[in-house]
């Protein structure tokens, strides 16, 4: 639930994205400088947009898997840390196949936010 009415905040987002690409961009004059930085707004609103969407649900389940895969819960920076150690350390080596499909999931969610269209390929 939010405190705040609608708009919420990925719908603001993506009215300001939606006018960029719209009304900036899709402008017949406009200077390649203004352009550019236009297309950079958007892609940034975007990201944002996304986190605001899809960050509870893929923070929720990174914690997780990561919890499953070294077998304690905590905060996810923290177990991030461990599951790094431990492929340093190499005590997660018996858990090979387990840490590659962790990790591998853990790079698709960032995808998921960053740039989806690389999911597409």
């Amino acid at each position: 639930m939010t405190l705040q009415d609608r708009p919420t905040a990925p719908e603001l987002l993506e009215a300001v994205r939606e006018f960029l690409e719209r009304d900036v961009m899709g402008a017949e004059t406009v200077p390649t400088r203004v352009l550019f930085h236009a297309r950079v707004a958007v892609k940034v609103l975007g990201i944002v947009e996304r986190e605001l969407r899809l960050g509870p649900a893929l923070d929720a389940a990174e914690r997780e898997r990561l919890a499953a895969l070294l077998g304690h819960d905590g905060e996810v920076d923290d177990l991030l840390a461990e599951l790094a150690r431990g492929i340093r350390d190499g005590s997660l080596d018996d858990s090979r196949d387990e840490v590659v499909a962790s990790v591998r999931e853990s790079v698709r969610a960032k995808l998921e936010v960053a740039n989806p269209k690389h999911l597409e390929t």
